[in-house]
This record gives C-alpha cells, sequence and structure tokens, in this order.
C-alpha cells in the first residue's frame, strides 16, 4: 500500500508540473529565456493616488492671510540703522572711572603758572594791536566816504551797495597744530569690526 500512494503522488506532481510553464532549454539568446520568464510571472499593478481635495475656502483664506502681511510690512516704517558711534558705552560713562594724575613737583607748576601768565599777556596784546588796527581802517574808510560823497553821489551810492558774492565765505584759517615738513606717518593696522545689518 505505500508503494501505491508514493506512485499515485508521483504521478499527481507529474500532472501538476505539465500544467505549470517551464523554461525550455533552446539555442535562442538570453532575450527568449527572459520572454519566457516574463510571461509566468505573475501581473503586478500599482495602487493610484488618491487626489486630495482642494477646499477652496482654504486657500482664499490663506491668500487674504498673506495679502494682510505684506500691507502690514509696507505700512511699517523700515528699521533704522544704528550709528554705534555716537552711543557712548555704559563702561566709559561710570562716574567712578577717574584718571588718577601723577603729582606735579612745584618747580614744574611754577613754570606753567609762570608760562600761563606769558600766554595771557601775549593774547591781550596781541587783541588791543587788532582792535586797534580795525578801528583806524574803519575811521579811514569812513573818511574816504565822505570825501567821495563830496565828489559824486553816484559813486558813493556804488561804494555803499552790499556786494552779493561776498557769502557765503570759506577760509581755510591757522591750525593749532600745523603740518610738520616732511613727516612720514607710519602705517597703522586696521581691524574691521563693522556690524552687518540685513533688513
Amino acid at each position: 500500500m505505500l508503494a501505491a500512494a508514493a506512485a499515485a503522488r508521483g504521478l499527481r506532481g507529474a500532472r501538476l508540473s505539465s500544467w505549470l510553464p517551464q523554461a525550455a532549454p533552446s539555442r535562442g539568446g538570453h532575450w527568449q529565456a527572459s520572454l519566457l520568464a516574463l510571461g509566468a510571472s505573475l501581473p503586478v499593478r500599482a495602487q493610484p493616488k488618491k487626489k486630495k481635495k482642494v477646499d477652496v475656502r482654504r486657500e482664499q483664506a490663506q491668500k487674504d492671510r498673506m495679502k494682510k502681511k505684506i500691507k502690514k510690512l509696507e505700512k511699517a516704517a523700515p528699521e533704522m540703522i544704528p550709528i554705534e558711534d555716537f552711543v557712548t558705552p555704559l563702561k566709559y560713562s561710570d562716574s567712578n572711572r577717574v584718571r588718577s594724575l601723577p603729582p606735579l613737583p612745584f618747580e614744574e607748576t611754577e613754570r606753567r603758572a609762570l608760562l600761563l601768565k606769558k600766554w595771557c599777556l601775549f593774547k591781550q596784546k596781541q587783541d588791543k594791536a587788532e582792535k586797534k588796527a580795525i578801528q583806524t581802517l574803519v575811521e579811514a574808510q569812513q573818511e574816504a566816504l565822505k570825501e567821495l560823497r563830496l565828489e559824486s553821489e553816484e559813486l558813493y551810492q556804488a561804494a555803499i551797495r552790499r556786494d552779493e558774492g561776498l557769502f557765503p565765505f570759506e577760509r581755510d584759517g591757522p591750525d593749532y597744530t600745523p603740518p610738520l615738513p616732511g613727516y612720514d606717518p607710519p602705517e597703522g593696522k586696521c581691524i574691521d569690526i563693522t556690524k552687518v545689518y540685513t533688513q
């Protein structure tokens, strides 16, 4: 009985194998075997993606919010970039921060006091000389205008007419520290620490 059952199983397996497609050996190229394998494979299909429903009211509300934000940014004044050179740091404005100077000797104090007195006397004499020169020039001008008026009224009116091209008046006066002739300034190092602001 065991032999009969085994024979029946072998016969059934032979019948099932005859129904399945098999790649028969052939002399063709490799493309023939791939075509046969393709015919034997099961069809595979991808599931179609579901289209998202577009909510018109939601999109319109989002657009309106963006328009409001743009209008708000346009109305707002642009942020001014601070000029840090005009702002004194707090560590420099501390009242307790006082520089202690070394005491001067008596001779140096006397020398400076005498030098200050001499300087004041020099400036007083210079001021008196300038005022006297100006007074002399004004008196000479008034005397010349009187004589001119006696000669010709037209020339007198032309002389006292205001000069419209006199102002604006620009002049480079003497400096307290005049430049030294032949001075070659050294080239210093510069480290750029300027902050960059983006608007």
